[in-house]
């Protein structure tokens, strides 16, 4: 559960950090307050995933997927660039990522 729960956490990390981008640096009423509730969202469920999981795991793990997740997403949503070298990067994260959920013992 304590994984679920962290996956959950990356994906509104990966949220979080496209509401920053569409509030345009909280000019914006509505995409701020959804900013601040996944961003809260994420540091909420991150810190019950923590009840069980080790900290250092965990918080790679969920910074891991947000950077990843947003990284990519930007590539699909918003034209950022898709170098092979940027997709390497992005695959090294993700293979951090998935490396210490296997090693974890949890």
């Amino acid at each position: 559960m304590a994984w679920l729960l962290l996956g959950i956490a990356g994906i509104f990390e990966i949220a979080f950090a496209f509401g920053m981008k569409w509030s345009e640096g909280f000019t914006r009423l509505v995409p701020a307050l959804f900013t601040v509730v996944t961003g809260l969202s994420s540091v909420f469920l991150l810190s019950f995933s923590l009840r069980t999981l080790p900290v250092g795991t965990a918080y790679a793990v969920w910074t891991g997927i947000g950077a990843a997740g947003t990284a990519m997403l930007g590539m699909v949503a918003l034209g950022d660039s898709i170098a092979p070298l940027r997709m390497l990067c992005i695959g090294l994260i993700l293979a951090g990522v998935i490396g210490l959920k296997l090693v974890s013992g949890h």
